[in-house]
């Protein structure tokens, strides 16, 4: 469960949106909406730890793991979260081992097939296309440590081809149905199944407002 209270995140002295409280548990999908330069990528960011807040509290509640070093969440955003020099079994191995995750050959096998892109596995990701890349990057979606966190996910459909978007979202929905919250900003018409749905929309504000 994900739980937040009155945060205001700045930019520059200036604060990028109104105070934003909510609550969502998991099976829930999370909608973030505003104009450019609203703040959404900004707000994942910090609900995955990589931003901090000027002030309010985030709260990741979650149930005990078994999985020891299992992830709060994981984020996907515009930058793909990869280094050019490294190849993609190399991303990979570089991404659960900062969580602690150890992953092996065959997983990094299987998930990068499952987004199509197997061949590529030991290419360098400064050579791939920008949608190459960025199915390298969601197929961290089908890691097994992926199955224990909640998703933070900025545009995830960009860059996608019509048949991965449709696999993409029918594994987003896939993932709700058993349970995992997902929250995303997309400026698609991306057809995800959620049997809870909650839109938040980014308004801009000035220290004062009422």
């Amino acid at each position: 469960m994900l739980e937040l209270n009155k945060v205001v995140i700045e930019r520059g002295g200036r604060a990028l949106f109104a105070p934003l409280s909510f609550s969502a548990a998991g099976g829930v999908l999370v909608r973030v909406a505003g104009v450019n330069g609203a703040g959404k990528t900004t707000l994942l960011r910090a609900l995955a730890g990589l931003t901090s807040v000027e002030s309010g509290t985030i709260h990741w509640l979650r149930k005990v793991s078994p999985h020891k070093n299992s992830r709060t969440s994981i984020f996907i955003g515009h930058s793909n979260g990869m280094k050019d020099a490294l190849t993609a079994r190399e991303t990979w191995a570089y991404n659960e081992g900062v969580d602690g995750n150890f992953v092996t050959d065959a997983e990094i096998e299987a998930a990068l097939h499952k987004m199509g892109v197997a061949s590529l596995i030991d290419r360098r990701v400064g050579t791939l296309s920008q949608g190459q890349k960025k199915r390298v990057a969601l197929s961290r979606l089908f890691s097994s440590s992926a199955a224990n966190a909640a998703w933070l996910l900025d545009e995830p459909f960009v860059a996608l081809d019509a048949a991965t978007q449709i696999l993409l979202a029918q594994h987003v929905s896939a993932a709700l149905a058993r349970g995992a919250l997902v929250v995303l900003t997309s400026h698609q018409a991306i057809d995800i199944v959620a049997e809870r749905v909650l839109e938040i929309e980014l308004t801009p504000w000035k220290r004062g407002d009422a």
